[in-house]
Formats: structure tokens, C-alpha cells, sequence
């Protein structure tokens, strides 16, 4: 029984030291860009979008298909950026067990 206790105890701490880091994760922002830096995206660590960026150059009223294409891309690529720190964080805390929902 005292093992349970035990147990429950580092599993509590575990779980506070998570929503401290998720907090933490979310003032933490990426940045990915796409078209030499053209456009620029920044997001953070809540996987929402602070932030696009456009260079006056890039907007050509003739080809909105490849402003669209460039901005998906850096948006896609912030977003896995800021994927990859989340999990990065939380595996620091896990000793790199995978826990399901993290």
C-alpha cells in the first residue's frame, strides 16, 4: 500500500510539473518562413499562429496562388516546429516514456 502512495504522490508531481511546462510552452513561440523568408510565421507553443508576416515583394496580385502556396507552407512548418518543442519539453519530463495525450 505504501507504494500506491508513493506512486500516486510522483504521479502528482509528474502532472504539476506538466501544466507548469505547458504554461510555460505556450509564451514560447517558433518561427518558420517560406519563399527566402518572404513570408515569415510565428507560433507558439499552443500551436496557435502569433503571427504572419508578409514582404510587400511577394504579393503580386497576378499570382495569388503562390502567395497562398507559400503561406500554407510556413504555417504547416511553424506549426511542426512548435509540435516538436512541445514534445521535446515533455519528454524531458517523461525520461522519454511515451504517455498517450502528450
Amino acid at each position: 500500500m505504501k507504494n500506491m502512495n508513493n506512486m500516486m504522490k510522483q504521479a502528482q508531481k509528474l502532472q504539476k510539473k506538466m501544466l507548469k511546462t505547458q504554461q510555460e510552452l505556450a509564451t514560447k513561440t517558433v518561427e518558420a518562413s517560406a519563399g527566402g523568408g518572404m513570408v515569415k510565421v510565428i507560433a507558439n507553443g499552443s500551436q496557435k499562429i502569433e503571427s504572419i508576416v508578409l514582404e510587400k515583394e511577394i504579393v503580386d496580385p497576378e499570382d495569388i496562388e503562390m502567395l497562398q502556396d507559400l503561406i500554407q507552407a510556413a504555417v504547416n512548418d511553424a506549426l511542426n516546429r512548435s509540435q516538436e518543442m512541445v514534445s521535446s519539453e515533455m519528454n524531458k519530463l517523461t525520461g522519454g516514456l511515451n504517455i498517450p495525450g502528450l
